[in-house]
């Protein structure tokens, strides 16, 4: 399907300096959380606003790992596109970048923040959505 992605120059300094922050293990977790976070928020990015390729570089199981159906499943279905379909990197790349912002944006405002709370702050904000 696709060898790898590349994450923006920009975000290249926000996924090292997030993964030292968090410490929830190597870069590429807090970017897979990234890819997630940024499927929760239900909107529908445009492939227009990729930006560019001049960030971390990913293999693709090392981004994804054994889940790699998983994640590429839930992009298919969030834009109702096949799992196969050639823009399928495209929306990885688009999802991590965008989730990247996300997250760092999301943190720089919750200085005590660390990575444990983090994921539970996470949780607690998708479980509060089922409910509604």
């Amino acid at each position: 399907m696709f060898p790898h992605i590349k994450t923006s120059k920009a975000n290249r300094e926000v996924v090292a300096k997030l993964t030292q922050r968090l410490n929830l293990g190597t870069e590429n977790m807090i970017s897979r959380i990234a890819l997630v976070y940024s499927l929760s928020k239900d909107r529908i990015l445009n492939l227009k606003d990729l930006k560019d390729s001049g960030g971390k570089e990913y293999a693709k199981q090392v981004l994804l790992g054994k889940e790699a159906d998983y994640y590429l499943g839930m992009l298919a279905l969030h834009y109702q596109i096949h799992i196969n379909n050639p823009d399928m990197p495209k929306y990885v790349k688009l999802h991590v970048d965008d989730g990247l912002s996300l997250i760092d944006e999301m943190l720089s405002n919750q200085q005590n923040l660390e990575g444990f709370d983090f994921l539970v702050e996470l949780i607690g904000q998708g479980i509060t959505q089922l409910k509604e």
